[in-house]
């Protein structure tokens, strides 16, 4: 009850603040505009200032009435200065266009985000850009925030095929993906190397491995949070690019064009990109094709659009909608084919005489899947549903106070049958309603972030009150202590196993009681100079309840589901170093994932306990046309159970019927009574490339990007196969050429 308390009476301190002035609004290149994000705006002769978000929006509260100077300053732009009169309970806003400076710098200053740091708690936090994502060696010259989450601490990837990834200790269907607010339940393609999301659209990406405030839930792991940017405001752009693997076009332009004295605009941008990797396989990468297909068997097309709109207060209104699909072939044996479409709204509307910021969106999805195999029934299941909530923002002078309410109703409908002819069919109905309130208070030594999070689950009738708390020490300049922690719960399940080294088909289904999960997170930042920081952090991570389906039961009258706990525990490291033309990147994790059936503990499958990352990225010539990336992984080997023999299995497929002892038997797997007690090999790659941009005119340019995926051509093992006795490897040494236009 007093944490309660403590958040409604941090609420009214941030209303009281409104009796004197604020200062808000956007700061945008007078070029493109674009918003630019970490611009310092600050009040001359006083300590009141803020920082820009993702979106160039800033706040300065509290400030006294009377005259000021008022100016907003960026690293390789000119400052913008304002003179201002302000009076008290006034809500001013100022917009601010900075012009690309001439000056050649040589060095990168980076003090914005330092002060973002000290000023934020950013536990188990970090945000991706798509320059970031673009420097990275990717396969097929293709970047994609697939490749990137790999590198991230704490995330790992099973393989090459199925896409998923796993967060500090949780499967796929615990962590959520967001994009502009709307789930998407399936982001990665069957070949894992590539996602739905197009890097070129993409504003910025925040991973939250852990420890997220109360603005996050139905997810017991981890998030992921992805917000697209708007169309150019100026003028008609695009860009055209092919590589073996795929080819993509995307275009964008005004439809109201942007101009320095509105500040308001209204644009569009469209992709799309459609794979052909199962074409051109078969005669450039012979070597690698699968010996069941005689090439690589995946194909998926993706397209997303959206409209934005923008008034001159900031205020602004986005509509979007997709299409991706996803397919996978295999001759004879089974065909796979999934499709993801959706459409939504969000919005932020800045009132002009209130301190109230209010924010939302409204979003309607619907992903489906279906697969057909030879030998066992077919498989599908679907969800959709809406999603839906609106969020309100108070500014204080040293404080931020945010809450909401989220609203998200879903059906579900799954259909299995195992090995064994036994059928699971499953249709249900989810309605989920959920309040927050959250409230951020910054001194000069330290930063809390309580929050809580009332999550109603209408299908089971359960209310769960999920208090969770993040915390920052600024001991030195240079050194920050920080810790977060949590509770967490969701009521959706997956039909993938835990168990399963691939599967390909990902369902959904409502799981039969509540997931619970809850995080423990303390680490310290520390500034090794101007341009280098290390992160230091240690979790822990229990997991309450896990439902998977049984797969193997013999009637309907056993049990659907099995039940399990879990929990998760590790240190990450991570060295992010940058000068004005090296990049380095050096990640370490040491994990431990376990899981409980009741009968025994046993180590996850997707249990690495090694993992490390470094990369690499040099740019050079004039204006810095060539770009050079490098990047080595190295991971120690999965967990996987031993097998003790063969044995026939018999299958009274057709009761009395079946000619027992006639037929020839399936071959049956006996495996050890310990789960996952063996270990694979060390795994590691080497990837590298390498870019020449060609400048035509000044909007007008050709980027060549040589690489070569696993350049040492190095026998990873994904699997072996135990029925066949075979090996299956992670794919080959894969070089191309990619090669795009922008204009």
């Amino acid at each position: 009850m007093r944490y309660i308390y403590l958040l409604i009476w941090s609420l009214v301190l941030s209303i009281s603040n409104g009796q004197k002035a604020d200062i808000r609004g956007h700061v945008y290149d007078q070029e493109t505009g674009d918003p630019i994000p970490y611009v310092v705006v600050h009040v001359k002769g006083t300590k009141f200032g803020a920082i820009t978000d993702e979106s160039g929006f800033y706040n300065i509260s509290s400030i006294p009435a009377g005259d000021y100077l008022i100016f907003a300053s960026f690293i390789g732009y000119d400052s913008a200065y304002s003179n201002i009169s302000l009076k008290n309970g006034q809500f001013l806003n100022k917009n601010f266009n900075l012009k690309e400076s001439g000056v050649s710098l040589n060095e990168v200053s980076i003090s914005a985000e330092k002060e973002q740091a000290r000023t934020e708690v950013k536990v188990s936090t970090i945000t991706i850009t798509p320059k970031e994502i673009k420097s990275l060696p990717s396969t097929g010259g293709e970047p994609d925030i697939a490749q990137y989450l790999q590198i991230i601490p704490g995330v790992i990837t099973t393989g090459d095929q199925g896409g998923q990834i796993y967060i500090r200790g949780g499967s796929p269907v615990q962590n959520r993906i967001l994009l502009d607010g709307m789930t998407v339940f399936n982001p990665f393609h069957s070949i894992g190397i590539f996602s739905v999301f197009e890097t070129e659209i993409i504003r910025s990406a925040d991973v939250l491995t852990g420890g997220f405030g109360a603005e996050y839930g139905g997810r017991v792991s981890a998030i992921v949070d992805l917000k697209t940017r708007e169309g150019n405001k100026k003028r008609f752009s695009g860009i055209l690019s092919g590589s073996p693997f795929m080819a993509k076009a995307l275009l964008e332009g005004p439809i109201i064009k942007y101009s320095e004295d509105k500040n308001s605009s209204t644009s569009f941008l469209l992709t799309a990109k459609k794979s052909y990797i199962d074409q051109t396989s078969r005669s450039l990468y012979k070597y690698a094709l699968d010996s069941l297909t005689g090439n690589l068997p995946f194909s998926f097309q993706d397209v997303y659009g959206k409209i934005s709109t923008i008034s001159s207060n900031g205020s602004f209104l986005n509509l979007f909608g997709f299409n991706f699909t996803d397919q996978v072939k295999y001759p004879g044996l089974a065909n796979l084919d999934w499709k993801a479409t959706g459409a939504g709204a969000n919005f932020k509307l800045i009132p002009s005489n209130s301190g109230l910021i209010v924010g939302g969106n409204i979003a309607y999805s619907d992903y489906k899947i279906f697969l057909d195999e030879s030998q066992s029934s077919p498989r599908s299941s679907r969800i959709k549903g809406v999603l839906s909530n609106i969020d309100f923002t108070f500014f204080g002078r040293n404080s931020e106070t945010k809450y909401g309410i989220e609203f998200n109703a879903y059906s579900t409908d799954f259909k299995f049958t195992n090995f064994l002819k036994v059928p699971v069919a499953q249709e249900d109905n989810n309605t989920e309603i959920a309040g927050y309130i959250k409230h951020r208070y910054t001194s000069k030594k330290f930063v809390f972030d309580p929050s809580i999070r009332f999550q109603y689950y209408a299908s089971i009738s359960r209310l769960n009150v999920e208090p969770r708390f993040g915390m920052k020490y600024n001991l030195h300049p240079r050194l920050r202590l920080k810790l977060a922690g949590g509770l967490y719960s969701q009521n959706l399940m997956s039909s993938v196993s835990e168990r399963d080294i691939v599967n390909l088909f990902v369902g959904f289904l409502t799981s039969p009681d509540l997931i619970y999960g809850s995080h423990a997170i303390a680490g310290t930042e520390i500034d090794v100079r101007q341009n280098i920081t290390l992160n230091i952090e240690t979790y822990y991570k229990k997991f309450n309840s896990l439902y998977n389906l049984n797969r193997n039961r013999r009637t309907s009258i056993e049990p659907a589901y099995v039940k399990e706990t879990g929990n998760s525990y590790g240190i990450d490291f991570l060295v992010n170093a940058r000068w004005v033309n090296w990049r380095v990147w050096l990640g370490y994790s040491l994990g431990y994932v376990n899981r409980d059936d009741g009968v025994q503990k046993f180590p996850a499958l997707f249990d690495r306990r090694h993992n490390l990352n470094l990369v690499l990225d040099y740019n050079w010539g004039r204006a810095k046309c060539w770009e050079t990336g490098l990047r080595y992984n190295m991971g120690s080997g999965f967990a996987f159970t031993k097998v003790q023999g063969f044995i026939g299995e018999y299958r009274l497929e057709n009761g009395i019927e079946t000619n027992f002892g006639i037929d020839n038997p399936q071959i049956g797997v006996v495996y050890s009574d310990k789960i996952n007690s063996g270990r694979l090999p060390y795994y590691h790659r080497v990837d590298y490339s390498i870019k020449r941009r060609i400048d035509f005119t000044k909007y007008v340019n050709l980027e060549i990007t040589a690489s070569v995926t696993n350049a040492l051509d190095r026998n990873n093992i994904f699997y072996f196969n135990v029925v066949r006795n075979t090996r299956v490897n992670q794919l080959p040494i894969l070089p191309s050429l990619a090669v795009s236009l922008h204009f």
